[in-house]
């Protein structure tokens, strides 16, 4: 009960604000990769034993490395409920495709090398595309509609209505920027993918994979720097206005909100979060470099450095906002109003702290154990074992 007094609400929002973005850019991290070598699949492998050999790259890791998504998910469920009610019915087209996306691909690893049929292979090598590639756009889709905000508010009794006929909540997503995000989000994961099969693959598939990797990496660096001028003269941002409370009730309708020329004034008021989309180019460009020399764990290190930095950028940067509303200003979700309450948090926190550990330990152990590369040898002779 001492440590409860001493962790005040005020302090566990702000730890599980930081926690969720350390399941998603975990997510990102991991599963990152095995969305980038989906995303490549058709262009790298040319051959049956070429594909094989990049789908067995990440064969045996993906499902654990999808456990991150699901943490994250049940970190937006149990830790902000108003965010979860909001985003995955204002999203849920969205949502639905990217679900759909994430079911194909277990059945595709599981039914491609079921048949020797150059048809039904390809097919499931398609699917995996599909897979690895639409789930890749769309996120970044929905953290650019997040950005420049959502039209949703709030009625008196907190039922959530968005603004718009129901199919505008998939075609209304895919405004300019929203798309520039998903190119970059898209490319962001190519780079990272090539840099994996850079670590885990050999000859072709290797060479193809740097070759495409460094146009990827370009890509996202371009883009990203393309979104944030974007952001300093083309989109408003959104800011709290006068005294607010930080240790409150959770309702999202108790603070007024204004909308302001710029995100990027969160960096004058913050000057420190400029580390983050330093590391998001930087990462990028060594990223870029790495393929085209050849490296190979440092290349996945800095690949990683990049998403980081990107990913942490958005975070940092709309602070303390969450989810702001675009029709509705004083509806936007925040830190401070669209928590669970003080105990939630704070026994998630405790179990957090028991379970996460375990859980890195034994990711850091299964990536030992599986450490080497995957050679067209080793799948021609594990045949029936592989995918």
């Amino acid at each position: 009960m001492i440590l409860h007094d001493l962790m005040t609400y005020e302090l566990l929002r702000v730890i599980w604000w930081g926690l969720l973005g350390v399941l998603l850019i975990g997510f990102a991290l991991t599963d990152g990769f095995d969305m980038g070598v989906g995303a490549l699949l058709p262009f790298v492998a040319k051959t049956d034993i070429e594909r094989r050999v990049a789908i067995n790259t990440v064969g045996p890791v993906w499902e654990g490395n999808q456990v991150w998504f699901i943490l994250g998910g049940g970190a937006i469920f149990a830790a902000w409920p108003p965010l979860y009610a909001v985003s995955f019915s204002g999203f849920y087209l969205a949502m639905f495709v990217i679900l759909a996306a994430f079911i194909v691909r277990p059945v595709a690893f599981k039914y491609r090398s079921k048949r020797d049929d150059p048809r039904w292979r390809s097919t499931w090598d398609w699917a995996l595309f599909a897979s690895g590639a639409v789930p890749a756009l769309l996120f970044g889709v929905a953290v650019g509609n997040v950005i420049h905000g959502v039209p949703f508010h709030f009625t008196d009794d907190l039922h959530t209505i968005y603004e718009g006929a129901w199919y505008m909540k998939f075609i209304g997503l895919l405004d300019p920027f929203s798309l520039l995000a998903g190119v970059v989000s898209l490319s962001m994961l190519v780079m990272h993918g090539s840099a994996w099969l850079t670590l885990k693959a050999e000859g072709l598939v290797q060479t193809r994979a740097r070759a495409i990797g460094s146009v990827a990496a370009l890509v996202a660096v371009g883009g990203y720097i393309l979104a944030g001028v974007w952001l300093a003269v083309g989109i408003q941002g959104f800011e709290i206005v006068g005294a607010y409370v930080t240790d409150g009730p959770s309702n999202p309708l108790h603070f007024e909100v204004a909308r302001t020329s710029s995100w990027l004034s969160a960096y004058s008021v913050r000057p420190w979060i400029a580390i983050a989309p330093a590391l998001g180019i930087i990462g990028g460009l060594l990223t870029f470099l790495g393929l085209r020399a050849g490296r190979e764990i440092s290349t996945l290190l800095v690949s990683k450095m990049a998403i980081l930095g990107v990913i942490s950028s958005v975070g940092l940067t709309m602070f303390p906002f969450i989810m702001p509303s675009s029709s509705d200003p004083k509806s936007s979700l925040t830190v401070w109003n669209s928590s669970s309450s003080h105990l939630t948090l704070f026994v998630m926190l405790v179990a957090t702290v028991i379970f996460m550990p375990l859980i890195l330990m034994y990711t850091a152990w299964v990536y030992k154990v599986l450490w080497g590369k995957v050679t067209q040898a080793d799948v021609s002779e594990n045949s029936h074992s592989v995918y």
